[in-house]
């Protein structure tokens, strides 16, 4: 059975920065396609980043485009997210997921394994 598992949450200040990592049991990081998602009260999960590690392909969502950045740590199995110059609107609980899907896209639909996730809280 995949188990995902966040840590690296918190709370800062505007402009700061975060790490975010995401150890992985029975699922290889370096063999399949992984995304992070988040989700603020009151909306929508959204796709963050996917990263697929046949490729090393990345997808990002425009909203964090520049500022966040994934990457696996094959040794570890472990897939990462950095986020520098954190902006309030970033504020939401993280999850990272894996997906068997042909294509690795941000759509939550396509992911069968989630974590239980991670909060992430920025202040202005």
């Amino acid at each position: 059975q995949v188990q995902l598992r966040e840590s690296g949450g918190g709370s800062v200040q505007a402009g700061g920065s975060l790490r975010l990592s995401c150890a992985a049991s029975a699922y290889t990081v370096s063999r399949g396609c992984m995304g992070w998602f988040r989700q603020a009260p009151g909306k929508e999960r959204e796709g963050v980043a996917s990263f697929y590690s046949g490729s090393g392909s990345r997808d990002y969502a425009d909203s964090v485009k520049g500022r966040f950045t994934i990457y696996p740590d094959n040794a570890k199995n472990t897939l990462y997210l950095q986020m520098n110059n954190l902006k309030p609107e970033d504020t939401a609980m993280y999850y990272c997921a894996a997906s068997r899907h042909p294509t690795c896209r941000r759509f939550s639909s396509e992911y069968f394994a989630w974590g239980q996730g991670t909060q992430v809280t920025v202040s202005s």
